[in-house]
């Protein structure tokens, strides 16, 4: 009855539970206040309780299913139409003379020939046929002379302005061919001999500072100019347009999977225009011989 009493008196009910607080935590203060009492806390249930206030929060997050990280080659996908262009021939390819050594880049000598023009006319053309800047597109040329020249035919062909033209400093550069630099255009061939035996195989090199690039090396260079596209735009259009044959085709083939190693079966010729699908995987026949051999491609050594 006397415990029925006192449990029934809410003020008294208060000072003995406020009074066994206190003898259980006498550093913590405990107001005389039957409105005003607080409770110890209990570091336990005082994270119980904000795990159950916050899982809904972040239960109710979207998954960020589209989230887009470093770019792969091959890519399971892209997020933009790409169309690849080589220019037109240059006024050294119209001599037979090879020329990579980027100081010359910006040359009128690296400009388009008279037959480089017309070549390309005829791409910016085929493009406007195929549909490709209907509503808008973006032009990235290498800011090589005669691939910024091609840019513009292409734009003025196509009603683009200057504005969606974005120059490309170094990803597109041609490739540096080292002690090859000033020799004829057939002895090409023997750089492609050392292509097709390895990927990281360089051309010798040379003092005068061009490079001397392996495949690999612009495999690196076309990957990087990818992940940059693929982040800064999504559903657009993007001409690419290089001053040479294996920028392009190195980034084919990894776009396709293909080994890299045969990037030459992918070669452009002066103002050859393609639409990039990377589900079209060309078929090619591996070489018989074992030294040729890629067992994981497009990774081969």
């Amino acid at each position: 009855m006397k415990a029925t009493a006192i449990s029934s008196h809410p003020l008294l009910a208060s000072e003995i539970h406020n009074s066994s607080l206190q003898q259980a935590c006498p550093s913590i203060p405990f107001s005389q206040n039957p409105n005003d009492f607080v409770l110890p806390i209990n570091r336990r249930h005082l994270l119980t309780s904000l795990s159950v206030a916050i899982t809904p929060f972040f239960a109710s997050q979207p998954p960020y299913a589209a989230a887009r990280g470093l770019f792969q080659m091959p890519p399971p996908r892209l997020t933009n139409r790409y169309y690849l262009v080589r220019a037109g021939e240059s006024e050294y390819e119209s001599m037979g003379i090879i020329n990579t050594n980027p100081v010359a880049k910006t040359s009128m000598d690296s400009g388009l020939s008279e037959r480089g023009k017309k070549q390309t006319v005829k791409a910016a053309f085929e493009l406007k046929a195929m549909g490709a800047c209907e509503g808008s597109c973006w032009i990235w040329p290498s800011i090589t002379q005669r691939a910024y020249q091609a840019a513009e035919i292409i734009a003025s062909t196509n009603g683009v302005t200057r504005s969606f033209i974005v120059p490309e400093y170094s990803f597109l550069d041609a490739r540096g061919l080292g002690a090859f630099e000033g020799k004829s255009l057939e002895s090409v061939s023997e750089v492609y001999a050392y292509d097709s035996i390895s990927p990281s195989m360089k051309p010798p090199p040379i003092s005068d500072g061009t490079p001397n690039e392996s495949v690999e090396d612009v495999f690196v260079r076309v990957t990087q100019l990818m992940s940059i596209l693929e982040t800064q735009y999504s559903g657009e259009t993007v001409i690419i347009v290089s001053p040479d044959s294996d920028n392009l085709s190195v980034l084919q083939a990894g776009l396709v999977g293909l080994d890299r190693r045969r990037h030459r079966d992918l070669s452009f010729g002066p103002g050859e225009v393609r639409f990039v699908d990377i589900k079209s995987i060309p078929t090619y026949k591996q070489p018989a011989s074992g030294v040729y051999k890629c067992l994981n491609p497009p990774s081969c050594r």
